[in-house]
């Protein structure tokens, strides 16, 4: 039964939204500073010492793990939009606008701070590029807001442990 007023569409037109180069590549940006978040948050994980050594270290996880997925949350809605997404290890050293991680072990309060550092680095970039995905695609850029909420809640938590009042 076609609907009222309207004509059936052929196969041939409704091919679909694609994103355009431009927001190709501002999705590429984002998922490669994610990617970065992800890897540099289980660097932290992994060589975190010190007093409350155990909060941190599991409050690292719970960022890793968000980071993660979030960065596949925007691959897949790149391959949605019929764009490739690059998480090539790679791509992500050469391409990714947070700072560099330090080697070897870390207090806690140094992981603290380099840690809320790169999370309020990664919600810049999302909202850096959210403007220009928004007139594209509003749909993406929803996804942003839910990403960009998550990282400055977690920037806050983990900041909280350094601060007085």
């Amino acid at each position: 039964m076609a609907s009222s007023g309207g004509s059936r569409r052929s196969e041939s037109e409704v091919a679909g939204f694609t994103a355009s180069p431009q927001l190709a590549q501002a999705l590429q940006r984002i998922v490669v500073d994610l990617v970065e978040l992800h890897l540099q948050g289980k660097q932290a994980h992994w060589n975190v010492v010190g007093h409350n050594f155990r909060d941190l270290h599991l409050q690292l996880d719970q960022i890793v793990d968000d980071a993660r997925e979030s960065a596949d949350t925007i691959a897949e809605r790149m391959r949605a939009l019929a764009a490739i997404p690059d998480g090539r290890s790679d791509t992500v050293s050469s391409t990714t606008t947070l700072p560099a991680f330090p080697g070897g072990e870390l207090s806690v309060s140094a992981v603290v701070d380099l840690v809320t550092a790169r999370l309020r680095a990664t919600a810049d970039t999302l909202r850096t590029l959210h403007d220009q995905v928004d007139s594209e695609d509003p749909s993406t850029a929803d996804l942003l807001h839910a990403i960009i909420d998550s990282l400055e809640k977690h920037a806050w938590m983990v900041s909280a442990e350094n601060r007085s009042p």
